[in-house]
C-alpha cells in the first residue's frame, strides 16, 4: 500500500506542477494580447503610413514648386525695378 500511496503522491505534484505551469503561460498570453491590442489602437495616433506619407510629401513638393515660380517672377519683377 505504502507504494501506491507514493505513486498517487507523485502523480498529483507533477499535476500540480503542470496545472500551475500551464495556467502562468496561459496569463502570460491574455497579456501579450492586451498589450498588442492596446499597441494596435495607440499606432494610429502616433505613426503615419508610408502611402500617406508619400501622397502628402508629393503634394508639399508640388506647392514649393509653385511657390518657387511665383518667387522667381517677383524677383525677376524686383530686378527690372531695380535697372531702371
Amino acid at each position: 500500500m505504502d507504494l501506491q500511496i507514493l505513486f498517487n503522491g507523485a502523480v498529483s505534484v507533477i499535476f500540480l506542477l503542470s496545472g500551475w505551469f500551464i495556467r502562468t503561460i496561459y496569463d502570460a498570453i491574455r497579456d501579450l494580447k492586451e498589450d498588442l491590442r492596446e499597441v494596435e489602437r495607440e499606432i494610429h495616433d502616433k505613426y503615419v503610413r508610408k502611402d500617406d506619407y508619400r501622397e502628402d510629401m508629393a503634394q508639399i513638393r508640388e506647392e514649393l514648386k509653385d511657390i518657387k515660380r511665383i518667387m522667381g517672377s517677383i524677383y525677376d519683377k524686383l530686378d527690372g525695378k531695380a535697372d531702371k
